[in-house]
C-alpha cells in the first residue's frame, strides 16, 4: 500500500506530491511519524517565512528611524534659532507626544519579542505567528474598508449635493417658464 501526501512549497504557489510506499496502512505508526515529521518542517518554513519578514520590516523601521532621526536634528536645529508661536508650539508638542508614544510602544514590543527566553523552542510560536499575520491581515483589511467607506462617503455627499443643484435647476426654471412646464406635464 501507498500513502500520498501533498505539501505546499513555501513561496510558491505549487504542492509536491509525495508518495510513500507504507507497509501497512495511512493509519500505520511510520505514516504518523512522517505526518508529524513533514508538519515539522512545514511549521519551521512558516517561522522562517515570519522571520524574513521580520527582518524587512526592521530594515524598513531602521530607516524610519533614521529619517526621524534626522526630522528631530532638523527640528532642533530650527528651534534653537528662533522662537515659535504657542498655537505652534502646542501643535509640535501634541505631534511628538504621540509620534513618542507610538515608538514606545513598538520599542515595547519589539523588547518583549526579543527578550522572550526559549522563543525559538516555543511549540506555539507557529501559532502566534499565524496569530499575527492574521491581525496584521485584519488590521489591512480594516482600513481597506475603511478607506472605501470613506469613498463612499465623498460620493453620497456628490450625490446629494448633484440633486440639490438639479432640484435648484428645476425650481429655477419653474420660476422662469412656468406655463411651459405644465403644457410639457399635461403630454406625461
Amino acid at each position: 500500500m501507498r500513502g500520498v501526501m501533498a505539501c505546499r512549497l513555501s513561496g510558491s504557489g505549487s504542492y509536491n506530491v509525495v508518495v510513500i510506499p507504507l507497509r501497512t496502512s495511512l493509519c500505520s505508526l511510520d505514516a504518523l511519524r512522517f505526518y508529524l515529521w513533514i508538519k515539522r518542517l512545514k511549521d519551521l518554513e512558516k517561522e522562517k517565512d515570519a522571520l524574513w519578514s521580520g527582518l524587512e520590516i526592521l530594515d524598513r523601521g531602521r530607516l524610519w528611524y533614521h529619517q526621524r532621526l534626522e526630522e528631530n536634528r532638523a527640528r532642533w536645529d530650527i528651534e534653537s534659532r528662533i522662537w515659535s508661536s504657542s498655537y505652534q508650539n502646542e501643535l509640535v508638542e501634541a505631534r511628538s507626544c504621540l509620534l513618542r508614544s507610538q515608538i514606545q510602544r513598538v520599542n515595547g514590543s519589539l523588547g518583549s519579542v526579543m527578550s522572550e527566553p526559549n522563543v525559538s523552542r516555543n511549540p506555539w510560536v507557529s501559532d502566534a505567528v499565524a496569530d499575527s499575520d492574521l491581525r496584521w491581515h485584519n488590521t489591512a483589511l480594516t482600513q481597506k474598508v475603511s478607506d472605501k467607506n470613506h469613498q463612499i462617503s465623498l460620493l453620497e455627499l456628490e450625490k446629494d449635493a448633484l440633486l440639490q443643484q438639479l432640484e435648484d435647476l428645476q425650481a429655477a426654471r419653474m420660476h422662469q417658464n412656468p406655463h411651459k412646464l405644465r403644457r410639457r406635464s399635461a403630454f406625461y
